[in-house]
């Protein structure tokens, strides 16, 4: 039998591609969540106004749409996933003081921490240990978030608190879809670099721990 066969070379080879892309995506993805997190640390140390927020926001949205499509294929992208992650986590000072500043603020995020852990791994480990394809989920999230958008600016008008929630709740449905999507398209191979892998996963993360502060803060009477 011939042990050089093709048609097994390029299974094989094409599974050590998807493994390496995994483990590259995930070890990126903890060192700038562990980073994020170091950034907020020091923007809740300089007890940074609560503007900062939106600057550091506009920072990363600049990176993200501008320069990380340009530098996601050479080490430069690396350097780009750190900087938005760095901003956003910087801007999250403000926002975990405030909680921080409530009677209860430390177990609202403390649960809302562990409540984006548990969702996270949850969903990522379902898509990598059953290899299913939820590439059907990207038409319904795109339509979804845009939809969630939409509500979002037009509740800066009518302040409606009901609404606010109903749009965290959806921000964490559609996100919670986005990270199985993405997981999916890793294993399937409709992602093939993990630089942009890594931002993908890293900020469905994020809007959840956002969502679940907004709504437990709520739920807690504190807001």
């Amino acid at each position: 039998m011939n042990q050089n066969n093709p048609a097994v070379a390029r299974p094989s080879a094409s599974v050590l591609s998807t493994n390496k892309l995994i483990r590259n995506t995930y070890t990126l993805l903890s060192m700038t969540l562990l980073f994020s997190a170091l950034m907020a640390g020091v923007s809740m140390a300089m007890n940074v106004p609560p503007m900062m927020n939106l600057i550091a926001f506009g920072g990363s949205v600049v990176l993200l749409w501008f320069v990380l499509p340009r530098t996601a294929n050479s080490s430069t992208g690396i350097f780009v996933v750190f900087g938005i992650t760095g901003l956003l986590g910087f801007g999250l000072g403000p926002v975990l003081n405030m909680y921080l500043a409530l009677p209860n603020g430390g177990q609202v995020i403390a649960t809302a921490l562990g409540g984006t852990g548990v969702i996270f791994l949850g969903l990522s480990g379902y898509a990598l240990t059953t290899r299913k394809d939820f590439s059907f989920l990207g038409g319904f999230l795109i339509v979804g978030f845009l939809v969630v958008i939409l509500a979002a600016l037009a509740n800066i008008f009518m302040a409606i608190p009901a609404l606010s929630l109903a749009i965290s709740a959806a921000v964490i449905m559609i996100m919670s879809g986005f990270i199985l999507y993405d997981t999916s398209r890793m294993v399937n191979g409709g992602e093939t670099n993990y630089v942009l892998a890594t931002v993908g996963l890293y900020l469905s993360i994020y809007n959840i721990f956002i969502s679940l502060l907004q709504i437990l803060g709520a739920f807690s009477g504190d807001d």
